[in-house]
């Protein structure tokens, strides 16, 4: 009985649609260093093989082999790649081929040597087990150390038949039971499909803008006004009364009050109109940004936040309407900052999250106007105004009939000139004031949110550091896919020595997530499978909806056919664009599974579309499969015969003179097991 072997495919005619592929490309897990030695060969092999990437596992070991990296360990595992999830039937002609060199190039096992033990089971295993050998089988594995034995029990019950399969089998499924939810899964896996969050930023503080009219006028204006104030204190002083000297003295602080506490009211009333727009709703939105660019995808991320933050105990109407207009405010900024940055929208949803849970927080604190209060003229503004209006008056009524005594013309002329002088240039005083204030206080606000972005960026963080490595994702899903089979044997009341084979094709499902180490295979949130089971009355095939997050999964549908009533099988399209699987029956409508789509867009620099794309099929198990459902579809149950006799023929050919006693091992163990299944294809179809 096979292991799961699978493609990535969509059952039916149904569109398979992806969100953004996520890779993570700050994790090298995979990237090989340029002229790698044979042990760093053979150590990057073993993070395939744990991924279930067994044909590229392979092929690295068999290049640390050639580099002269031959211990018994790496033979343990040299074995484990080529035998793993398949029975020696649906070895090719070559894989049988080294299978005899393994053999003929095994050193002496040495008793004290912990991965020769591992050896030695892997052969006892090639060789027909008697019914009365199963458990002193079983205690030869679970004797090895804990790596060889989940290797063994994860890879190779494929290659038993009979009693010691079903018991196998059985502690194997027991393994995926309890390490389908080990690690932590539930709480930590979806961290592996969200992406590297985008660093915050904030907007620069606009300079301050001040024009060059307002400066003329203070020039100007303080100029005039000084001269035509010392023309008057000269007129005052030659009149000679105390009382209009004073009520001089007393007008020009009064002016002086208006000044500052006029800046201050106006750069108040100024900022109060600022904070007031950035809240209010707009009478009309603008048009909508461009379908698929940054804007668009930012538009959409802050309509679902606010549409889902919505405070307890708000409509959720009035929310939204309320909010209208810091959800334009804050998209706007959003936008603004990383719209030239490259930065994908998905990396900025923990931004808008925040964002949005702000304002929420802010609402419920009955804090989200708070400015208005903190805007408000204060009492010393106010007096200084108001105050300095009253001395400007007082002193200005005092003073007049002193200067009309001392010269009437020129003082009423020297009165008005000051008037018409300190006016715009207060004024033009109170712009200029109110814009540099502006930038002290927006920097101010700009560090402060700046702190708050930053915090809520390591809390995020932090929540994502717990993120589950490629390997452990393979081991989950891998755990699902026997459970899966598990139940579908008991479904059909088999047990698994009943089934010849078994065979996975794998779909991502619509709308899942997905996301990839560098040179790493695609791992998707839900997949869509479909289930062969070969047994000798025929096919089993049930289709399974999997939830890879949640760890549960939904059967769809249920066919049984004869091995006879599958006409074809076949892949259609190139691996870097897009390919489609294709099962068709005699008396049914085909079976069409979408087997991958390109997506060059996530390519990193030194990485190649065709090797992204076999890698991710090698994960499925794509060949094996194939090979299974071809050879079904091509000779029906003499396939099981052919094999048989193909196998038989090629160890034949071989040479054993020179390692006569381990070849006639392997030899004995591929003929026992072909002979055991000879037996079993011979009952009626």
């Amino acid at each position: 009985m096979t292991t799961s072997t699978t493609t990535n495919v969509a059952q039916g005619d149904a569109h398979v649609g992806f969100q953004a592929g996520v890779v993570h490309g700050d994790i090298n897990f995979y990237r090989i260093p340029p002229n790698p030695t044979p042990q760093e060969q053979f150590t990057y092999a073993l993070k395939y093989l744990n991924a279930r990437v067994r044909d590229q596992a392979s092929e690295l070991i068999e290049k640390a082999v050639a580099g002269g990296y031959a211990t018994t360990n790496v033979q343990f595992y040299r074995l484990i790649a080529l035998l793993s999830g398949r029975t020696l039937r649906q070895l090719a002609p070559e894989e049988l081929d080294r299978l005899t060199a393994i053999y003929a190039s095994l050193p002496h096992l040495d008793d004290r040597d912990e991965w020769a033990a591992g050896l030695r089971v892997i052969i006892r295993l090639l060789k027909p087990v008697r019914a009365n050998e199963t458990e002193l089988v079983v205690k030869e594995i679970d004797a090895l150390n804990q790596r060889q034995r989940e290797a063994i029990y994860g890879h190779l019950e494929a290659l038993l038949e009979g009693a010691i399969q079903d018991e196998m089998w059985q502690k194997a499924v027991a393994l995926a039971e309890s390490g389908r939810t080990a690690d932590s899964r539930l709480e930590r896996i979806w961290t592996f499909f969200h992406p590297t969050p985008a660093q915050p930023r904030t907007l620069p503080v606009r300079p301050a803008e001040i024009a060059l009219r307002d400066r003329v006028r203070v020039g100007v204006g303080a100029t005039v006004f000084s001269l035509a104030a010392a023309q008057l204190i000269m007129l005052v002083a030659a009149h000679g009364a105390l009382d209009s000297i004073l009520a001089l003295l007393a007008g020009l602080v009064g002016l002086a009050g208006i000044c500052v506490g006029g800046a201050d009211r106006h750069y108040r009333g100024t900022r109060l109109r600022a904070k007031e727009a950035q809240i209010r709703p707009p009478r009309q939105w603008r048009r909508e940004a461009p379908p698929g660019g940054f804007a668009r995808k930012m538009d959409r991320l802050f309509d679902r936040y606010f549409g889902r933050y919505v405070p307890e105990g708000t409509d959720r109407a009035y929310w939204l309407a309320q909010t209208a207009g810091i959800r334009r405010n804050l998209r706007d900024e959003v936008v603004e900052i990383y719209r030239e940055t490259h930065v994908g929208a998905d990396r900025l949803a923990w931004l808008v999250r925040y964002l949005v849970s702000d304002v929420r927080r802010q609402w419920e604190r009955d804090t989200l106007t708070a400015y208005r209060q903190r805007l408000r003229p204060s009492v010393r503004s106010r007096f200084l105004y108001f105050g300095g209006l009253v001395l400007v008056a007082g002193g200005t009524l005092w003073m007049f009939p002193a200067v009309v005594a001392a010269s009437p013309l020129p003082g009423i002329g020297w009165l008005l000139l000051a008037a018409a002088a300190a006016t715009p240039a207060a004024r033009a005083s109170f712009q200029i004031v109110a814009e540099r204030r502006r930038v002290v206080d927006e920097q101010a606000e700009r560090l402060a949110k700046e702190a708050a972005r930053w915090a809520a960026y390591a809390r995020w963080c932090h929540k994502l550091s717990n993120k589950p490595s490629d390997v452990q994702m393979a081991a989950w899903l891998e755990c699902d896919r026997k459970v899966l089979v598990d139940q579908a044997l008991q479904q059909y009341r088999l047990r698994p020595s009943q089934v010849i084979a078994h065979a996975f094709i794998e779909a991502p499902a619509p709308s899942c997530k997905k996301a990839r180490y560098p040179q790493g295979p695609w791992r998707y949130s839900r997949y869509r499978l479909l289930l062969f089971l070969l047994t000798d009355d025929g096919v089993r095939q049930v289709d399974v909806d999997l939830d890879l997050e949640t760890a549960t999964s939904r059967i769809t549908q249920r066919l049984n056919y004869r091995f006879d009533a599958v006409a074809a099988v076949r892949v259609d399209g190139i691996a870097t664009q897009q390919q489609t699987f294709e099962l068709t029956l005699v008396n049914g409508e085909p079976i069409t599974v979408r087997v991958n789509d390109a997506d060059i867009e996530t390519l990193q620099p030194d990485e190649d579309a065709t090797t992204i794309a076999e890698v991710s099929l090698d994960a499925t198990g794509l060949s094996h499969t194939l090979h299974v459902l071809e050879g079904v579809a091509a000779e029906g149950k003499e396939w099981i015969k052919h094999r048989r006799r193909s196998a038989d023929e090629r160890l034949h050919n071989h040479d054993p003179e020179r390692t006569q006693p381990k070849v006639d091992d392997a030899r004995s163990a591929v003929h026992g097991n072909h002979r055991s299944i000879e037996s079993r294809a011979q009952g009626p179809t």
